[in-house]
């Protein structure tokens, strides 16, 4: 995971933290600092040292407000595809500007949370919940329950 700003200690953390904890193996987590100036200047920098900070190969996931929205079921299908693809799988997490438009450009899957806009340190913990449940899913553990909307 490449995410923008350094999440302090806080509910943010321990939600990130308390479902990171259960993944196997657990999301790796590269810090990139926030940038300064007018929005359209805070996206290019950041989206530039996202994409310097993307290993080579990795296919990359940005969340994005304007993604594709899969339930739990589908985003553990999706998992599998990219697992099954052999390449590391890289989020790709925006700062309060969101994402450069050449990250989104260089991105593979366009993933949203929903469509309201959520802060992104809460979205770490959200996405961290969600690939555990998708891991749940896949394995046949209880902690998803299908029937439950």
């Amino acid at each position: 995971m490449l995410a923008v700003g350094r999440l302090k200690p806080g509910p943010e953390a321990a939600l990130f933290a308390q479902h990171n904890a259960r993944l196997r193996p657990p999301l790796a987590v590269k810090e990139i600092p926030e940038a300064r100036g007018s929005a359209a200047e805070i996206r290019r920098r950041e989206g530039a040292a996202l994409l310097a900070a993307l290993p080579d190969g990795a296919l990359a996931v940005a969340m994005d407000l304007g993604g594709a929205t899969p339930d739990s079921e589908e985003l553990a299908a999706l998992v599998a595809r990219w697992e099954e693809s052999g390449r590391a799988v890289a989020f790709l997490i925006g700062g309060a500007e969101g994402l450069d438009p050449a990250v989104l450009a260089r991105a593979e899957f366009r993933f949203s949370m929903g469509r309201m806009t959520w802060p992104h340190f809460l979205v770490r913990g959200m996405l961290a919940e969600q690939l555990y449940r998708a891991q749940a899913i896949r394995s046949g553990h209880p902690y998803h329950r299908a029937w439950r909307p």
